[in-house]
C-alpha cells in the first residue's frame, strides 16, 4: 500500500534513520549524503535524486579514514 502525495512513498530516500553527520566527511554516516543534499531532498527532481543515489557508495570509503582515536594519536606522536 502506497500513500498519497507528499507520503513517504512518493519519492526515493537512501535514509536509513542513522542520523548523525560525521564531522570531518561532512556526510551523514547513515544515509551518505551531505546535510545540503538532506535538507533540499524533497525539492530535487527524481533524476537528480537518482544521481545522488548513484553516488553514494563511493563516500563510504570517507568513512573509514581514522585520524583521531588512540591510535591516530600514537601515529602522530611516532610512538
Amino acid at each position: 500500500m502506497t500513500g498519497g502525495p507528499g507520503s513517504r512513498d512518493d519519492f526515493e530516500s537512501p535514509c536509513i534513520r542513522i542520523c548523525v553527520v560525521h564531522r570531518e566527511a561532512g556526510i551523514c554516516t547513515g544515509c551518505l549524503r551531505t546535510p545540503d543534499e538532506i535538507g533540499n531532498w524533497l525539492r530535487l527532481s527524481p533524476d537528480e535524486r537518482r544521481a545522488i543515489i548513484a553516488d553514494l557508495p563511493g563516500r563510504a570509503d570517507l568513512l573509514k579514514r581514522r585520524r583521531g582515536g588512540r591510535r591516530g594519536k600514537i601515529e602522530r606522536n611516532g610512538g
